[in-house]
This record gives C-alpha cells, sequence and structure tokens, in this order.
C-alpha cells in the first residue's frame, strides 16, 4: 500500500511540476496486448528462476513465511491479487520512473551516472523489503531491484516493467497458494 501511495504522490507530483510523463517512463508501448503478455511471461520465467536458481544458492528458507497466511487462503485471494498488481505499479513508478528522473537530474545521463542509479535504487528497494521479508526478501529485492533498473535504463519505458514486476508478484501469489514454493526451490537443488 506504501507504494500505491508514493506512486500517486508522483504522479500528483509530475501534473504539478509540469514535468513531461516520458520522463517517467510513461511512454504509450507499441502494442498494449503485446507488452501485458511479454511481461507478464517474462516476470512469471524470471521468479520462477529465482525461486529455484537463485534464492537456493544463497541459502534462502524455500518457504515466504511473512505470506503464509494466503496459503489455499480463498478469502484473500482477491485482495492479494489486487495487491500485486498495484505493486507492480506503484513501485515501479517510484522506484524507476521518479528516481530515476530525479537521480538522473542530479547525477546526468552518463552511463557511470546510469550504473550508480541502479545502484542507488536497489538499495532503496532491497530496502524496502526488509522489514517484512527479512533478509531473504531483501536479496531478493536486490536482483529484481538490478534487472528492473538495467530494463529501465535501456528502455526508458515503465508499461511492460510494471507487467514483469506483476507477473513475478503473481507467480509468488500463485507458488504460496498452491503450497509449491518448496516444491520449486528444490526443483534443482535438494
Amino acid at each position: 500500500m506504501i507504494a500505491t501511495f508514493g506512486a500517486a504522490l508522483v504522479l500528483a507530483w509530475v501534473r504539478a511540476s509540469g514535468t513531461p510523463w516520458r520522463d517517467i517512463g510513461f511512454v504509450r508501448p507499441r502494442s498494449w496486448i503485446g507488452g501485458i503478455a511479454v511481461g507478464l511471461t517474462a516476470g512469471a520465467a524470471f521468479k520462477l528462476v529465482m525461486k529455484a536458481v537463485v534464492m537456493p544458492l544463497l541459502g534462502a528458507d524455500p518457504v515466504n513465511h511473512t505470506y503464509q497466511y494466503l496459503a489455499g487462503n480463498r478469502a484473500m485471494l482477491v485482495p492479494a491479487l489486487l495487491l500485486m498488481l498495484a505493486a507492480g505499479f506503484g513501485e515501479e513508478t517510484v522506484f524507476r520512473g521518479f528516481l530515476f528522473e530525479r537521480l538522473g537530474r542530479l547525477l546526468g545521463t552518463s552511463a557511470p551516472a546510469k550504473i550508480a542509479i541502479i545502484l542507488i535504487t536497489t538499495a532503496a528497494f532491497a530496502s524496502l523489503h526488509y522489514p517484512d521479508q527479512g533478509w531473504p526478501g531483501a536479496e531478493q529485492a536486490i536482483f529484481t531491484g538490478l534487472a528492473f533498473g538495467t530494463a529501465f535504463a535501456l528502455t526508458g519505458r515503465l508499461w511492460t516493467l510494471m507487467w514483469v514486476h506483476a507477473g513475478f508478484d503473481l507467480t509468488a501469489l500463485a507458488l504460496i497458494y498452491r503450497n509449491l514454493e518448496a516444491a520449486v526451490a528444490h526443483a534443482f537443488f535438494m
């Protein structure tokens, strides 16, 4: 919810400051359907690789205990789905769109500046995930922050990236809801 509120503040700031929407990554995609399809598919694949390969190599618990209340919980399924979609929109608007624009004004647009911006926004993004998910959540956010930050630095576009983020989170929700986290986490490493 914090990210959604932050995104609302960013959108209000853009409007009040006269900042062009494209400066924070709100550029119309060539194809909405294509962007959604590519984004959700890439996000799901990224989550599965993180869960099955990267996080086990880091020694993470195969189960995200923070969100275990969602396992098989039909009453929370729709709110959780909506939250996942809102998180993709909100976090990307704040951490990639807004912070890239603001830090770009401060540090410039050179390659070293973009690398610094990716690292700064990744650290901020990871720190947001630490309080409720602990170190494993922050570790995972480091990888996603680096990937999402690099994608944004290269394209300057948010919409598909928002769908990648949503696909990542929706896949995480599906794994938790269906009690598949441990099975996927042990798919390659027993």
